[in-house]
């Protein structure tokens, strides 16, 4: 447990380490490892910053169809990690989601993705139950389930710490974030999901990412 803390807390450092100052403007920030690369435009040195963006991924979605990375092209969109048997924290964190789901369930280029760490249980027969069960249809909000490992490395992509632990409730560890991604696969925001206040505002910055001109991301 001790060490599952650890990389907990590793992520979260690195989630506030690269945190620029909170919103200029109403321009969101833009978190996760960045590099400065440098390149010649007329002649004169230009350098620019690249930065951490969400891998390519392959998953299959409650109604048997493949998702992967392009899957999400052009689109905004929320991602967290759940598990359907899990007894904590999971019913709350979805009961906040349908919220997200509700506000934004006819936009267009908006989705929700959320990938199971269980995925031996969560079959694409128990992910369409689920969703049936939450109410939820189409495809707005995708309950995605894969390779085990390559959902685990995907996770820290996001910056959320998910492990398998036999003495947690449910076998499993995780951290209940919602995580806002802009349509160039960067994260833009994070957000409790068992926190109503913590939904509300990614709702607000939704909105705000909705409306953003590309040219005027803060540094």
């Amino acid at each position: 447990m001790k060490k599952h803390i650890l990389i907990g807390l590793g992520l979260l450092s690195l989630l506030s380490a690269c945190r620029p100052d909170d919103k200029v403007g109403t321009v969101l920030p833009i978190y996760g490892n960045r590099e400065p690369v440098t390149r010649m435009v007329n002649g004169k040195e230009v350098t620019d910053t690249v930065y951490q963006t969400i891998p390519d991924f392959k998953f299959v979605n409650q109604y048997g169809k493949e998702v992967t990375r392009r899957s999400v092209d052009g689109n905004i969109y929320v991602a967290d990690f759940f598990f359907t048997s899990c007894p904590s924290i999971c019913p709350v964190m979805h009961r906040n989601m349908l919220k997200v789901y509700d506000a934004f369930k006819s936009s267009n280029n908006f989705k929700i993705l959320s990938y199971s760490i269980d995925p031996k249980h969560d079959s694409v027969a128990v992910l369409k139950k689920y969703a049936d069960n939450l109410g939820i249809s189409g495809d707005r909000w995708w309950l995605l389930q894969g390779d085990k490992a390559a959902t685990y490395d995907l996770a820290k992509s996001y910056l959320v710490a998910v492990m398998e632990d036999n003495k947690a409730p449910g076998g499993y560890v995780h951290q209940g974030y919602f995580v806002l991604i802009d349509k160039q696969k960067r994260i833009r925001g994070s957000y409790d999901g068992t926190q109503p206040e913590q939904v509300d505002k990614l709702i607000a910055d939704i909105k705000i990412l909705q409306n953003e001109p590309q040219n005027s991301i803060a540094q």
